[in-house]
């Protein structure tokens, strides 16, 4: 019988994967910890529904504005000490805001900068930390590879880390923060320990903004992964829209406390674990396409769910089905788009990625405080239904474009081939 290291990292996928694999672990514990304690700091200090989606929003607002130069620098320098400089930022910030909460001097404008300067340090990590991967393991493997890194995603950031954050938080406001800094430092430490085989040299750089246009290009000229990101960023939208004010929904609407509060990303991780242990039989046995399909239809029902239901454990099984979707949903458009990609263009279209990840969070977020605040805190799951029916009902037919679409080296081979006399 295989060890469970072998389960969890086969061997065949190297070293410098478990490095990378543990020090993603690591950092979201840090992460999971902040998920329930960032919120809980916010809604003590106020109970706006505007400004407790604030918080989420300048946290996801760098994406906005310093997402696309990430990519572009994330291909252009040695992407591992790019992750490293950037988990180092972040652990300043969060001891920043340690001191002014132990100095009893952080109020909610403070609060909302760090958020901002931390997300700032995110997106170099996440930008950087996405091209890893595809430098590590074979085409073959980045489906295991990417549910493994999923499977720590579920398990640190929302299994173990939100109720040890929201544990922490009732200690005291600073304690989750000082626990979540020896995260990230220690992550640093474990990815100083993978080597990764460098890109080809560039003979010169251009202007950032030059490689940022050579990256949009691609990507527009590649209907199957432009269409990927469409996708994800119009589903962000409507599931960012309840979940921005998910803290006030869970605690006033719910009745459930910080304490359940937590419980609520605890039983979608619970979900996610679920389909981690399942995910090698779906890969083998259900195509990609029915399996997004799916998905996003789950996605669909779990909006209506929330929006009809007022009891907390009824909540707690809504969501745990919500983690088991999830993660099958994060692993296949992560592994799809990975092959696709070629990998000098990593950095730069997983930037415009995560822009729409995120950028759709802030558009959501934002809508979500708006809606709350004029017609309660279930009208932002009504939205989310609406427009994820809606979205589902035009992307339907495209999504086997998607998963059928071949790497662009493979369909420039086959066409040079083809050309031959």
């Amino acid at each position: 019988m295989p060890s469970l290291g072998e389960l969890l990292a086969p061997r065949r996928m190297g070293r410098d994967f478990r490095w990378l694999l543990a020090s993603s672990w690591t950092s979201n514990v840090g992460d999971g910890i902040a998920l329930a304690a960032a919120p809980l700091l916010i809604a003590s200090m106020t109970s706006s529904p505007i400004l407790v989606a604030a918080g989420a929003i300048l946290q996801f607002l760098p994406w906005l504005l310093f997402g696309l130069h990430a990519g572009a620098i994330a291909d252009r320098f040695d992407r591992r000490r790019l992750v490293m400089t950037a988990n180092a930022a972040r652990a300043i910030v969060l001891a920043a805001l340690c001191v002014f909460l132990t100095t009893g001097t952080a109020n909610i404008w403070i609060v909302l900068a760090v958020a901002f300067l931390y997300g700032t340090a995110e997106v170099f990590v996440d930008t950087a930390g996405s091209t890893l991967l595809p430098m590590l393991v074979t085409p073959a493997d980045l489906g295991v590879g990417n549910a493994r890194l999923q499977a720590g995603y579920l398990v640190a950031n929302q299994f173990a880390g939100p109720p040890l954050g929201a544990f922490l938080f009732a200690a005291g406001s600073a304690w989750p923060f000082l626990v979540e800094i020896v995260c990230v430092l220690l992550a640093v430490v474990l990815i100083s320990r993978m080597a990764t085989t460098p890109l080809p040299p560039r003979e010169e750089h251009a202007p950032v903004h030059t490689d940022i246009a050579e990256g949009l290009r691609w990507l527009w000229r590649n209907p199957p992964v432009r269409m990927l990101v469409i996708i994800i960023l119009a589903f962000n939208v409507t599931w960012a829209a309840p979940w921005g004010v998910l803290v006030l929904y869970a605690t006033e609407h719910l009745h459930m406390g910080a304490i359940g509060y937590g419980a609520l990303t605890t039983a979608s991780a619970l979900g996610g674990i679920l389909a981690t242990m399942t995910f090698g039989w779906l890969e083998r046995h259900v195509s990609f396409a029915t399996l997004m399909r799916v998905v996003l239809t789950l996605e669909v029902l779990m909006h209506l769910a929330f929006a009809l239901t007022s009891t907390g454990w009824l909540a707690l099984v809504i969501m745990f089905f919500f983690g088991a979707y999830a993660f099958v949903w994060g692993t296949i458009s992560t592994t799809v788009r990975q092959r696709l990609v070629p990998a000098e263009l990593q950095g730069r279209v997983a930037s415009v990625n995560m822009v729409g990840v995120f950028g759709g969070m802030v558009i959501g977020q934002a809508l979500g405080g708006v809606i709350a605040q004029t017609w309660g805190l279930t009208a932002p799951w009504w939205f989310a239904f609406a427009g994820a029916a809606l979205t589902l009902a035009l992307v339907w037919k495209p999504i086997s474009q998607i998963v059928s679409a071949r790497p662009a080296g493979e369909r420039e081979s086959d066409e040079a081939q083809s050309n031959e006399p």
